[in-house]
């Protein structure tokens, strides 16, 4: 594997990532007591121990920017007052605004974890999940961007964004300008995706959208249900996450599991953002899906060592590459 060609040629790519964008909040406190209206801990947050991030298909466009490439982000928002937080998000991490879409009425989705002692305690959500209604605004917008695009991302939170009818569209657009198609999908449409390039789905995913249980330390029933999985859609490939088992990939041409190297996980969030981001870029580089499993998986480890939804950049990517493959 040619680590250093792989990561020059990461810099010249331009990724369009369309799906739905969350505002991850994070409050920062401490424990030191029960609450006397409820067997509840009382946390007490300090000042300034608040912070709002860039989550979902946002959070996947910071890690294609952090990666070195450019990152289009083309999601609907609301016009309330966290779609102005959200503007200034993408603006502080000099993410393009082109491919916003403001909703009247919508909420922009909100996620606020509360933190403390070490532990995640509780998640809040503000959100609307109907499917949007500027439907057709929004494919338009998607048509006009994929000029000069080399790969496309279809990050699904089934908050509405990713309708059928669009799903449809954009992968019909992207198979005939061949341009490559990365799915990270959600239950609600996941059957939905067919004729993409590369399909990502998670255990949970996987056992939800097919209606099955494999056993996740069984070689044999994953590949059977990954290639089921692959038939069904007709995916060129199948990148199923295994949390901290790694990353199990299923093609044509056979299946491997590439396990995890990672032995610290403390916080799984944003994980899959990140692997889904690493093997976008890949396929944009026509690099192998065995090379891109390879560096998706350290990727997605690299982020469980760290509490939060956080990028990794580049350079921190290529140094744990070169570290575990001894080269």
């Amino acid at each position: 594997m040619n680590l250093t060609k792989y990561f020059h040629d990461f810099k010249s790519k331009r990724i369009l990532i369309v799906g739905d964008a969350i505002i991850d909040t994070y409050l920062w406190g401490e424990i030191h007591r029960m609450s006397p209206e409820a067997p509840v801990p009382v946390v007490d947050v300090a000042v300034n121990q608040n912070d709002s991030r860039l989550g979902g298909a946002a959070n996947v466009a910071l890690n294609i920017k952090e990666l070195g490439a450019e990152a289009i982000l083309c999601t609907v928002i609301g016009n309330d007052n966290r779609g102005i937080i959200f503007e200034q998000l993408m603006q502080e991490q000099n993410l393009t605004l082109e491919g916003m879409l403001i909703s009247n009425g919508r909420k922009t989705t909100t996620k606020t974890r509360v933190i403390a002692d070490n532990k995640h305690q509780l998640r809040i959500d503000e959100e609307d999940t109907y499917p949007i209604k500027v439907e057709h605004q929004f494919y338009n917008l998607i048509e006009k961007l994929t000029h000069n695009i080399d790969a496309i991302i279809l990050q699904d939170y089934n908050k509405g964004v990713l309708t059928e009818n669009i799903i449809n569209k954009i992968i019909l657009l992207a198979n005939k300008k061949n341009i490559p198609t990365i799915v990270d999908p959600k239950k609600h449409n996941f059957l939905s995706y067919k004729n993409c390039t590369l399909f990502k789905p998670n255990l949970i995913e996987i056992k939800e959208g097919l209606n099955t249980n494999p056993d996740i330390n069984n070689f044999e029933e994953i590949k059977e249900t990954t290639s089921k999985l692959r038939e069904l859609i007709s995916a060129k490939a199948i990148l199923l996450t295994l949390s901290n088992k790694g990353i199990f990939l299923n093609t044509e041409n056979g299946s491997t599991l590439k396990e995890s190297a990672t032995e610290n996980v403390i916080d799984v969030s944003g994980a899959g953002d990140t692997v889904v981001a690493v093997a976008t870029i890949g396929l944009a580089c026509n690099i192998s899906f065995n090379d891109l499993a390879i560096l998706a998986n350290i990727a997605g480890g690299i982020v469980c060592e760290k509490v939060g939804v956080v990028p990794i950049s580049n350079q921190e990517l290529l140094e744990r590459a070169k570290k575990i493959l001894n080269v």
